[in-house]
């Protein structure tokens, strides 16, 4: 292989999608920037990929609305992707979760969440607590109490990134 197809492909697995978090709800899609959005699913590009809530909202005309987030005079956002909470009560911290790659596969940690993160029906974290659990291909996250409507499946492309070098 030359040199430039040498650089073409770190360049291709530098924008490639490492892993995706795809929307199971209405209400999750909703919480999600459309900026971020790939139809239905959040693209993660590197790791650790960190989750909270959007903090920075507005009502207008009784719609929520984000507030556009300063660039560069707070230091680097707390989150890679910031979700709006749309209920009376909150299910999303400020600060709520992140996903990890370790040698052998993902973790997930809750971050000290109020509501705590499920990973199907195991509960990770809750109570300020915070917690981790391993993160499997197809997953699915839910974030914040046991009826949050905040549902993502994870789906990592280990394999093709794999397949790829072979």
């Amino acid at each position: 292989m030359d040199q430039g197809m040498d650089e073409k492909e770190t360049i291709l697995m530098g924008v490639l999608p490492k892993a995706v978090l795809q929307a199971l709800t209405p209400e999750a899609r909703e919480a999600v920037p459309s900026a971020q959005l790939v139809g239905d699913a959040v693209v993660i590009l590197g790791f650790p990929f960190r989750v909270g809530r959007e903090s920075r909202i507005r009502k207008v005309d009784g719609r929520i609305e984000r507030i556009e987030r300063p660039k560069g005079k707070e230091g680097p956002p707390n989150n890679d992707l910031y979700l709006v909470d749309r209920g009376q009560l909150l299910n999303i911290s400020r600060e709520h979760f992140q996903i990890e790659k370790v040698a052998d596969g993902y973790i997930l940690a809750d971050r000290g969440s109020a509501c705590g993160t499920r990973v199907g029906d195991e509960l990770v974290g809750s109570g300020d607590k915070g917690g981790r659990s391993i993160l499997r291909d197809g997953d699915v996250i839910a974030a914040g109490t046991k009826n949050t409507p905040y549902l993502f499946r994870f789906y990592s492309f280990d394999e093709y990134q794999l397949r790829r070098r072979d």
